[in-house]
């Protein structure tokens, strides 16, 4: 029976809900996170579409507190194109490292190209950069909730960052670096830091109940790290072997990787990420083997 002559115990530090915003699969299922604190919300990445981005920002409307910051885990554009939507109307810091910051002006251009014809005015006709800059271990206080950056950089993406989110027993916002239940945005190349960054994730996060993952659902932290690791670790050895050494893979060998990692990962969800990032890993691979062996 519970001491009724005591006074009730303080609210936890990490009294918080997170409410999480999914595209669908044209939008390539990814997740956006409202952390709602006391009396405020704290955005956690957008979307790519305009049309997703209005839905996310409906979601934060409905919660009835006002949104006070948004955070961009990284520079993929389906993670930091909705900011305008997100912020419209609001006077709102947009927050990252530096590193990442970089990233999305170096490349916004490119992307712009890339994907404005196939989502056409679903496009944003404006993006929205950081104006707020954190370094690597730097923490925030939202309503006395703590938000503390890490930053790993060149990994999934050109610059990885996380967010531990709450106390004593926190979560955290791994962006890209983990993938739960879809397939693995290879493209970048540079999958062996990828792992290298995994093994420095687990030690930083190994005090988080759950890991909130740019695509899929939440997961352990022991469980996502290490179904990541294995996933990564199948591609690269399988594109070592389809690839001999070349720079590229032709499509036959881009169809035995497909149909490798769908028996390791039987879904379609993202499947065109797989043959996407062959020719990136692959040059990864042969550039790696031409380096000079250093004693």
């Amino acid at each position: 029976m519970p001491d009724k002559s005591k006074p009730p115990a303080p609210p936890a530090l990490d009294a918080l809900r997170v409410h999480v915003f999914s595209s669908g699969c044209e939008g390539l299922f990814t997740n956006a996170f409202a952390v709602e604190t006391s009396r405020s919300v704290v955005a956690i990445d957008t979307t790519m579409r305009v049309s997703d981005a209005q839905g996310f920002r409906a979601l934060i409307d409905s919660i009835g507190k006002p949104l006070v910051a948004l955070i961009i885990t990284h520079g993929h554009p389906d993670h930091y194109n909705g900011a305008v939507e997100i912020s419209r109307g609001l006077d709102i810091p947009m927050i990252a490292t530096q590193g990442v910051d970089r990233v999305i002006r170096r490349i916004d251009d490119a992307k712009e190209k890339q994907w404005k014809p196939v989502f056409g005015d679903d496009w944003p006709a404006k993006r929205r950069f950081p104006n707020r800059f954190v370094k690597d271990g730097e923490t925030l206080s939202f309503d006395g909730v703590p938000f503390t950056v890490g930053e790993l950089g060149e990994g999934e993406s050109h610059w990885d960052s996380y967010w531990v989110v709450g106390g004593p027993s926190p979560v955290a916002f791994v962006g890209d670096i983990v993938f739960n239940g879809v397939h693995s945005f290879m493209n970048d190349g540079h999958s062996a830091l990828w792992l290298k960054n995994l093994d420095l994730l687990e030690k930083k996060v190994s005090a988080c109940r759950q890991l909130y993952t740019g695509h899929g659902a939440m997961v352990a932290p022991k469980e996502g790290l290490e179904a990541q690791r294995r996933y990564l670790r199948l591609y690269r050895e399988t594109v070592r072997k389809l690839a001999k050494g070349n720079n590229v893979l032709d499509d036959g060998a881009k169809a035995e990787l497909v149909k490798v990692m769908k028996a390791h990962l039987p879904t379609d969800y993202l499947e065109s990420f797989i043959p996407a990032g062959a020719n990136p890993v692959a040059a990864e691979l042969a550039k790696a083997a031409e380096a000079p062996a250093h004693d």
